[in-house]
Formats: structure tokens, sequence, C-alpha cells
């Protein structure tokens, strides 16, 4: 009798901003920072500007220079510190284990990441790597160890049930199971993480995961972190970044992050 299958379930990305910094200051009468002002409105530029004004005193503008030209200066002499105050969370589905071990290596970011001894992973889905995503052949291959590694897993999980019988609480024998069981399960699993960071972190992240040398799938990540958060969240604290097209001699078109040198002022 010819073995059943189960459909390769393919995850897309998906991210949610879910927490940024908000700016409060109150009791400005009597202090330095009285005379200040500053034209943008959003809230990590403006804590950006007013630590770098705050490390100056220079609290009045007479050239009435913008938050853009101001942070422009401040990123341009890598006074990055100012930029450390703000930052923002974001939730990821649809990532790959593959890809959250990179992740975590970011040690300046904050992570929650979904329990595998916790979830049971009977029915997970998987991310193909953008390199296979349009190759038949190496989907086949795919759905071939989705399906032996799906069903090794629920017969460890059996297993390891039936060998910890004699526990008593239930919840610690299903969670030694899972623990157990989750061995056999590939790098494509999908899994969910929670990820914060202040925008020097980010700034670090999208500069390095944001390469044509990065891994495509945690690039993908970077791309879409950076365009639909931190870029319309920030725009002036990313405003040496932006979106580049390569068109590789494999015939695929790469975007990536790149990064430009800004001018101090004199």
């Amino acid at each position: 009798m010819a073995e059943t299958r189960t459909q390769l379930p393919v995850s897309q990305l998906r991210i949610w901003k879910v927490a940024h910094t908000t700016f409060t200051l109150d009791a400005w009468e009597g202090t330095p920072w009285a005379v200040w002002q500053t034209d943008s409105v959003r809230d990590a530029e403006v804590l950006a500007e007013f630590a770098g004004r705050l490390c100056y005193q220079s609290w009045s503008n007479p050239s009435g220079r913008s938050n853009q030209a101001y942070l422009q200066n401040i990123l341009a002499q890598e006074h990055f510190s100012v930029v450390e105050h703000a930052g923002f969370t974001v939730v990821l589905l649809g990532v790959s284990r593959s890809c959250t071990h990179e992740l975590v290596r970011h040690r300046h970011f904050s992570f929650s990441q979904l329990s595998q001894r916790f979830y049971n992973e009977e029915d997970a889905a998987a991310v193909v790597p953008p390199l296979f995503r349009e190759d038949p052949e190496a989907l086949e291959i795919l759905q071939e160890v989705y399906t032996t590694t799906q069903r090794a897993y629920r017969q460890l999980v059996e297993l390891a049930q039936r060998k910890l019988s004699a526990l008593p609480d239930r919840r610690l024998r299903r969670k030694r199971a899972r623990e157990a069981a989750r061995c056999v399960l590939p790098n494509m699993t999908e899994t969910h993480i929670v990820m914060t960071g202040n925008h020097r972190s980010w700034r670090e992240f999208f500069e390095k995961r944001g390469s044509l040398h990065a891994d495509a799938e945690i690039r993908e990540v970077a791309l879409k972190i950076f365009t639909e958060v931190a870029q319309p969240l920030a725009p002036h604290l990313y405003q040496d970044f932006h979106v580049a097209e390569h068109l590789l001699p494999t015939g695929e078109r790469v975007q990536t992050l790149e990064r430009r040198r800004l001018e101090a002022d004199e």
C-alpha cells in the first residue's frame, strides 16, 4: 500500500510592528530646553535630537536647521549613542528556524520565540528558501523531507509518551515528549518570534543582513522590516539607507539595503 504524503504547507513571511518608543517631555518652563523647537513630529527623531542637543547644550537653533539636517550631522559623525534611546518591537511569523538561528546572534536585540517544547509541531508549516521557491525538483525533495520528518516526529512523541507513562504529571509528560521528538524537525520548520531593539541595533542589523552576502531569507526579513516599519517610523534616522536592486549572472533580481556615507558639518 502506497504511503500517503502530507502536502507541504508553505508559510509566508508576515511582520507586525507592535510597539515603539514615544517622546514625552513635561515641565518645560525654567529648563535649559525651554527655547528648543523641532520640526519633526516623529517620536524617535525628536528623542534623538533632544539627546544630541542635551550632550552639547545646543538648545537654540539660530540657523533654523531642520531635524533631518541635525540628524544627518549626528549620523555622519557616528554619534550613534543618541539613536539608542528609541526603538521598536516587531513580531515575525513565517520565518524558519534556520533564519532565527541567525537572528538571535544579534545580541543587542531582545527575543521571545515559539517554544518547541510546549507547542505541538505535528502540523507545522515549512518555510522554503528563496532559491527553491519556483523550483519543482527542489520542492519535490522538500516535500519528501517534510513527509518523513513529520511522520518521525509523531512516532517519537507517541514512543516518548509510552516511556513516560509512569509520570503522573500530564503536562510534564507532554513537554518531555515534545522536547525529545523535536530533534528530527528540519531547519525549514516555521517559527514565530518577537524582536525588540533600539534604532542603533536596527541600523547595524539592516547594514549587515541587508547585504548581498547575507542569507537570502534573513535579507528578506531585513528588507521587509526596513521598508514597512523602520523607515516609515523614523525616516531621518535611516536617511543614509536605500533599497538597491541587483541583476545576478544567474538571472536573479535581488534587492539589498545599501548605506551611503553622509557628510558632517565643518
